[in-house]
């Protein structure tokens, strides 16, 4: 099945359109070609009777090294949004990380999940909003804050944005005088969150290997590398084409996922051998939500998990430690 194709069948023009915009028209799909120039140089003649996908993220053992990434307005593709994609994620021991936009409360979110659930944070403006906004997020048992470092302003998109035509300006959104986000965000900012929480705090939206260190070394536990979707920049660099450079400064004193076309377990298995510990799904699970509701995104995650348990098997790996530099080579 298209899942995206049918997806459209069933959402709203303006829905479908919010969804899959990026700052390019027609949308880019530079990010799942740069997953598929990997390709695998797999091994044999190894015992794979059994196979374990099994991993563990910021000391939370989980099914598979795969999230569900924040997603804004999930509510457009079903009525019960982020409850509806939790309880899919608990269904599948899958970490959902929650959008700071999204249609219900993120705070109502962990009490529906009983699955590990992170909260994505767009830093506000006003410091007591800041702390106001990070103690609910401790209170409603979040397990992370996922600070977005690649939205300063909002971007300019060929779709996806329907301007009021009452308004003076409809693209003030992306000029930083009139942008609803906060375009003072440094890395300083960062120090002052890791300070402020105990949870462990990440940042996403990192695509070159100095601000991943200037992220680990302001008290960042992890970095998720990402071009937001292509929804910010028009001719971002594929995250699959930078994972590599990031692994190399930080892997090895924090968590490193990726994010951005990730459109199956093979895709996850290309991050892993990358250097990645984990990746992120993004718009495949709301076409899931769309078409079939929970039961869609369940059956979603499952397929990754089983394309993820498949492909090791198939390139001689036991388990995601095997997944190592040497099965993947670059070919356009």
């Amino acid at each position: 099945m298209d899942l995206a194709a049918a997806a459209r069948r069933r959402l709203p023009p303006d829905a479908a359109a919010y969804y899959e915009t990026t700052a390019v028209y027609p949308p880019a799909r530079d990010n799942e070609r740069a997953w598929a120039a990997w390709r695998f140089v797999p091994r044999f003649g190894i015992d794979v009777s059994e196979v374990s996908t099994a991993s563990e993220l910021l000391g939370r053992a989980v099914a598979a090294p795969i999230l569900l990434a924040p997603c804004a307005y999930t509510g457009y593709a079903h009525p019960d949004g982020e409850w509806a994609v939790a309880r899919a994620a608990a269904r599948t021991g899958t970490p959902y990380v929650v959008s700071s936009a999204s249609t219900q409360a993120p705070a109502s979110v962990p009490p529906a999940a009983a699955t590990p659930c992170w909260f994505q944070l767009y830093v506000p403006r006003e410091q007591d909003e800041v702390e106001r906004v990070v103690r609910e997020a401790e209170d409603a048992g979040f397990e992370a804050l996922v600070v977005t470092m690649d939205a300063p302003i909002g971007s300019l998109r060929r779709i996806g944005y329907v301007p009021d035509a009452a308004e003076h300006d409809p693209f003030e959104h992306a000029r930083p005088a009139g942008s609803p986000l906060n375009p003072a965000v440094t890395w300083d900012t960062i120090g002052q969150l890791a300070e402020l929480t105990t949870l462990p705090v990440l940042v996403k939206g990192v695509l070159h290997a100095d601000d991943a260190k200037l992220a680990v070394e302001r008290g960042a536990r992890g970095v998720i590398v990402s071009n937001h979707g292509s929804r910010q920049i028009d001719g971002v660099i594929p995250t699959a084409l930078v994972l590599e450079d990031i692994t190399r400064a930080v892997a090895d004193r924090a968590l490193v996922l990726v994010d951005g076309g990730i459109r199956s377990g093979r895709d996850v298995l290309r991050a892993l051998c990358l250097g990645a510990h984990g990746a992120l799904v993004g718009r495949p699970y709301l076409w899931a939500l769309a078409v079939a509701g929970e039961d869609g995104v369940d059956l979603l995650m499952r397929r990754y998990h089983l394309e993820l348990e498949n492909v090791l098997a198939l390139t001689g790996c036991r388990r995601i430690a095997d997944a190592t530099r040497s099965l993947v080579r670059w070919q356009t």
